[in-house]
């Protein structure tokens, strides 16, 4: 039998999937009651991630929601895992790298391994406190403003610290990405410090499952065609695909 949150991750799997869930199937598939998938899709719906119907529930609205990080970690986490490790054969000896915040940034930093030294810049508390553990990596934690929802540091002085640095390469994720308006997250704050991430690093690299096409986050960080990596899953289709590509973004999918 599955537990809670991996019976909630893989009803979020499926609506992401195929646009929306019946209780009665749910039900069948787990081996719960239709009551239980009730109540299941009654907390995901409390955090933003679905819209319930009569029995069944949808996919919520194209409007990307900011919401905490321990829920979004449980939304296409293979892909993400997919991701991470793509981002990561990426760093090459002695680097210095920014790292944002985010589930999938989080999921990066934990496949952090690296041969030789590497120092990272983090906005991220609880990504510094993960990689200050592991033997060759010195981490610099930005200080400022401490944002719940992403356990990210944000504000003027993170802002002032980033611009004094220059890094090789800037990882970080996002909440939508339309074709039009370009990448987009969940607070003004959190895209004034990417923008910042972005000024101050060689190579900005961007890691988002494809689940994040076709979606608007409150607030605008950069046109796609602004920054130089887009790291994404197979499920991203080959008109968007050569869309990017034709923006001057490489795209790697992560397979």
């Amino acid at each position: 039998m599955s537990t809670l949150s991996e019976r909630r991750k893989h009803i979020l799997n499926h609506i992401v999937k195929d646009g929306f869930v019946k209780v009665s199937e749910l039900a069948k598939a787990f081996g719960v009651t239709q009551t239980t998938i009730r109540k299941d899709l009654t907390y995901l719906e409390t955090q933003g991630l679905l819209q319930r119907a009569h029995g069944s529930a949808l996919m919520q609205s194209q409007h990307a929601v900011d919401i905490n990080l321990s829920t979004k970690r449980l939304i296409n986490f293979e892909a993400k895992q997919k991701i991470a490790k793509k981002a990561v054969s990426l760093i090459k000896n002695e680097e210095s790298i920014l790292i944002a915040s985010g589930s999938t940034i989080t999921v990066f930093a934990e496949n952090l391994k690296p041969m030789s030294r590497l120092n990272v810049v983090s906005i991220s508390v609880n990504i510094s406190a993960h990689l200050g553990e592991i033997p060759g990596i010195t981490v610099m934690q930005v200080g400022g403003i401490l944002y719940g929802n992403t356990l990210s540091v944000l504000g003027a002085e993170a802002s002032k610290t980033i611009e004094n640095l220059y890094c090789s390469k800037a990882f970080f994720g996002v909440d939508g990405i339309d074709m039009e308006y370009g990448l987009t997250c969940g607070t003004g704050e959190e895209a004034s410090i990417t923008q910042k991430m972005m000024q101050s690093s060689q190579t900005t690299i961007v890691l988002a499952d494809s689940s994040k096409f076709g979606k608007r986050g409150f607030a605008r960080i950069c046109e796609i065609g602004d920054i130089d990596i887009l790291i994404t899953d197979s499920g991203l289709p080959m008109e968007t695909r050569q869309s990017i590509e034709n923006m001057g973004v490489k795209l790697l999918i992560a397979e």
